[in-house]
C-alpha cells in the first residue's frame, strides 16, 4: 500500500469505529488491529487518535456543508426550507456513520462542536431569508436570528431521530418537517405573548 492508500484505509477504519463507539470508546490499538498495522503506523500518519479523529470529523463536516450549500439553490422561502430538509436527510441516508460521529460527540444544544458549527452555518443562511420574510410581513426583524435557530434546530433534531428510526420514508419526513415549519410560519403572530411557566 502507498502512504496515501494507507492513510485513507486508516481514516475509513477509524470512521467506522468512531461511529460505533465514539472517540472516547475507541483506542489506537483497536484502529491499528482492525487495519492490520502496528500502532506506530497510526501515530506516524496522524500523531495519535485525536489527530485521526480531527481528520475524520473534518471530512464529514466538509461533506455535509457541501451537500447543504449545493442544495440551497434558489426559490422562495418554502423551496429553500424543503431543500435544506432534504439535504440533511440525504446526508444522513448516504453517510449514517458520518452523521453519528458528528452528533455523538457534539449533540444539538452543546456550546461547541462540529455539528453545532454546521447548524450555526445553516442558521445564518436561513436568518437572511427569514429577515426578508419578516420584513415583508411587517414583523420585527430582530427576531429572525432566533427563528432561524428554531427552524434549523428542528430539522437537526429530527435528523438525529430519523438516523435510527428510518421510518417513515425520507420524503415523508421532509414533507412533515416543511409542513410544520411552513404552516407555523404562515400563521405567526406579529407580537406573540410570552408563555408563563406552569
Amino acid at each position: 500500500m502507498t502512504a496515501a492508500e494507507r492513510r485513507d484505509q486508516l481514516i475509513e477504519v477509524a470512521r467506522g469505529l468512531f461511529a460505533a463507539r465514539g472517540v472516547e470508546g475507541t483506542s489506537v490499538e483497536e484502529i491499528a488491529a482492525k487495519a492490520q498495522v502496528s500502532k506506530p503506523v497510526v501515530y506516524e500518519h496522524f500523531g495519535g487518535k485525536e489527530g485521526l479523529y480531527a481528520v475524520v470529523v473534518d471530512r464529514e463536516v466538509q461533506q455535509l456543508l457541501t451537500m447543504m450549500r449545493t442544495a440551497l439553490t434558489a426559490g422562495g422561502p418554502r423551496d429553500l426550507l424543503t431543500q435544506a430538509a432534504f439535504a440533511l436527510l440525504d446526508y444522513i441516508d448516504t453517510h449514517p456513520d458520518g452523521f453519528r460521529i458528528l452528533v455523538r460527540d457534539s449533540p444539538v444544544g452543546s456550546a461547541s462542536g462540529s455539528f453545532v458549527s454546521i447548524i450555526g452555518d445553516v442558521a445564518s443562511r436561513v436568518e437572511h431569508i427569514l429577515g426578508a420574510e419578516f420584513k415583508s410581513r411587517g414583523f420585527d426583524t430582530k427576531y429572525a436570528p432566533m427563528y432561524a435557530q428554531m427552524l434549523v434546530g428542528m430539522v437537526g433534531t429530527t435528523g438525529q431521530w430519523w438516523l435510527d428510526a428510518r421510518k417513515p420514508a425520507k420524503d415523508v419526513v421532509a414533507a412533515h418537517l416543511v409542513n410544520l415549519a411552513w404552516n407555523g410560519l404562515s400563521g405567526l403572530e406579529s407580537k406573540p405573548r410570552p408563555i408563563k411557566r406552569q
